[in-house]
């Protein structure tokens, strides 16, 4: 989780050191490169971008038992922050990937689909905790921290694609879009049936 979350981190980082420069100066990259959405569409790019990173570096907080216990109050306002922030990242998420697609129309559906489920799982989890019903709040917010941190996952996947030199770039992005968010997905689902603990309560708490 930490490298991951890790991964993420630099790679804002470098969009912001390689797009900012640009787009303060005027200058548009050529469409074919990789960092011209960013810096054509710097509105829906980082509206998407800096709420996401404040989402996956407060979420690992917000799913400690410790960390509730201890400072439920906290938790309670943090959730509120990151709840905005996730679903704030995941929307612009879903308008950035699906209108300026580096990957193609295979990338823009995993966007669509896994991108849907990213939000959904927040709408879900805030319903759930708002009935009271701690339990489903618990596991749909597990299954949306999964989805959000599929995007470190994503760049593992680009990076072992184009290393060994199996696809193009873009089509590399497409691959990686789809089995990294797969794996991140089946691996919440198995690990909310591996903890019976965690199974949905029938009644709210």
């Amino acid at each position: 989780m930490v490298v991951l979350i890790g991964i993420v981190l630099v790679y804002a980082g470098i969009r912001v050191v390689e797009d900012w420069p640009a787009i303060a100066a005027g200058l548009l990259p050529p469409p074919e490169t990789y960092q011209h959405r960013y810096v054509a569409h710097p509105a829906l790019a980082y509206l998407h971008i800096l709420p996401g990173v404040i989402y996956l570096l407060g979420a690992p907080l917000q799913l400690s038992r410790r960390f509730r216990e201890r400072h439920f109050t906290l938790h309670r306002r943090l959730g509120r922050v990151l709840l905005a922030a996730g679903l704030g990242s995941g929307v612009y998420a879903l308008l950035f990937g699906w209108m300026h697609s580096y990957g193609g129309v295979a990338q823009a559906l995993a966007t669509a689909l896994f991108g849907g489920g990213f939000v959904t799982s927040l709408g879900v989890a805030f319903v759930a905790i708002k009935r009271g019903d701690v339990t489903r709040h618990r596991r749909w917010m597990i299954r949306a921290f999964a989805l959000g941190l599929a995007v470190g996952t994503i760049r593992i996947w680009i990076g072992l694609l184009q290393g060994f030199a199996l696809l193009s770039l873009p089509a590399s992005f497409a691959a990686a879009f789809w089995v990294a968010f797969t794996m991140h997905a089946v691996a919440a689902e198995l690990y909310l049936w591996w903890r019976p603990g965690q199974r949905g309560s029938a009644e709210p708490r």
